[in-house]
């Protein structure tokens, strides 16, 4: 076994393992320098069926804002988001096409096209933003992209007054026929992460290590061992701390996938695959998939994830709420105060799992700052009201500093009907890629910078 180096990666590899390591500057000072600044990461969160909007908007804008109840959880982070109100994405409107606005909703917000109604199974639909971006880093980094789920989802079929599946189970296209799909099992995102580039000996490697419970890790220890031996103190513990989580996100999964087992065997619950079993708790579901993205990020095994907390139109309850009744449901609230406050409440949850992810990215150095500093996370919904299901006035929040080109801790409010691509636009120039226009994009987003 042997280490391995590109640009600024290390990866750590054994039969059917590849482990990508953070970057390490006393093993490569000059891959360092040629690098120079850290890559633009870019994140984009959804989720489904609008939000409470007095719930969601501060009253104020600039920087003097108050954090309204749902977006309270964001409080230890407000100086690190940007609440981006005014935003419009006209093709999730029906412009002549009639009812159907959950698919056109999903099948817009990174696209900024049209989706096609067919009685046919025909889907049309346009790349995108993130697979623009990904398109870009193709050549630079060892996935693409990265398209997450909490939620399964049908590709075939109508879904939604006559659209298909397709469009309200994904945000990410790779052209206009063929969506990129989301993976919304932890252990399979683990194992693409972390397993050989060649896809029999990790198959094979994959199910040995199931077999008799070994780690991932187990399988590039001597690697890990020699590596050590090379690089200096700083990077022996930045090695150790990185592996550490490593391993305690494979516990996790391991743990979930356990957890389900017992369940099903008790006939507890049905419907889960051995071992490719989905975490019960919807807490824990989201958390590893956060952590997965992380540790994608902080490798540059990846720069650009999507990750859907749901599918538009979705009517998953949340118990844990004390929520009954369906997300879509409740959504349209007809203004009943209780269908209201469950929303809220959804929202709030929603929103959680975002704090953690920021909080995430906060805890990792990169460069001379953390790995929020150098990325872009775009996080929320294609509509606003969900009873009235508006197309304007997005609920929309951004992280991160995008490697210093966007100063946030502000509420900006932009003009009615500014198109939501205009912001797609921005990010991708700002993460490098050299995109003059996106969907029905007008031109940049003014104002992010500050």
């Amino acid at each position: 076994m042997t280490t391995h180096t590109l640009g600024r990666r290390a990866f750590l590899r054994g039969l059917g393992a590849t482990v990508a390591l953070p970057f390490l500057s006393s093993l490569a000072p000059r891959a360092l320098a040629a690098a120079g600044k850290p890559p633009v990461r870019l994140g984009f969160l959804y989720v489904p069926n609008g939000v409470n909007m007095n719930e969601w908007t501060p009253a104020a804008t600039g920087v003097d804002f108050a954090l309204p109840h749902t977006l309270q959880p964001l409080a230890p982070h407000k100086n690190d988001i940007l609440v981006l109100s005014g935003l419009a994405q006209d093709k999730g409107r029906n412009n002549g096409d009639g009812a159907g606005d959950h698919a056109r909703a999903a099948g817009s917000w990174l696209t900024g096209a049209q989706p096609l109604k067919s009685e046919s199974s025909a889907i049309r639909l346009g790349v995108s933003a993130d697979q623009v971006a990904a398109e870009a880093f193709r050549k630079e980094t060892r996935f693409a992209s990265l398209e997450l789920g909490l939620e399964p989802g049908r590709q075939g079929g109508k879904c939604d007054s006559g659209y298909a599946c397709a469009y309200s189970n994904n945000i990410s296209w790779r052209n206009e026929g063929s969506p990129s799909g989301k993976e919304i099992s932890p252990r399979l995102v683990f194992e693409r992460l972390f397993s050989s580039a060649n896809p029999k000996v990790a198959g094979e490697e994959a199910a040995r290590r199931q077999r008799y419970r070994k780690s991932v890790l187990d399988f590039v220890m001597d690697d890990a061992r020699d590596l050590s031996g090379k690089v200096g103190g700083s990077d022996k513990q930045k090695i150790d701390e990185y592996l550490t989580a490593v391993r305690e996100i494979e516990t996790r999964v391991e743990a979930a996938e356990r957890s389900v087992k017992l369940a099903q065997d008790a006939g507890l619950i049905q419907g889960y695959d051995v071992p490719e079993q989905i975490p019960e708790s919807f807490t824990e579901h989201s958390t590893l998939m956060m952590d997965l993205m992380a540790l994608a990020f902080q490798t540059d095994t990846t720069r650009v994830a999507t990750c859907m907390l749901a599918n538009e139109g979705s009517n998953r309850t949340y118990r844990n709420l004390n929520i009954s009744r369906g997300h879509h449901e409740i959504s349209h609230h007809q203004n009943n105060p209780d269908n209201l406050r469950q929303i809220r409440d959804i929202n709030r949850f929603h929103v959680q799992q975002f704090a953690y992810l920021i909080n995430k990215l906060k805890s990792i150095p990169d460069g001379d700052g953390t790995l929020l500093d150098n990325s872009m996370l775009l996080y929320g919904a294609a509509l606003a009201d969900g009873n009235r299901h508006e197309h304007e006035n997005l609920p929309l929040l951004m992280a991160g500093r995008g490697g210093g080109t966007i100063l946030p801790g502000r509420h900006i409010r932009y003009a009615s009907e500014t198109p939501m691509c205009n912001l797609l636009v921005s990010m991708l120039q700002r993460a490098g890629v050299n995109a003059q226009r996106h969907g029905d994009s007008t031109g940049l987003l003014r104002g992010l910078e500050g």
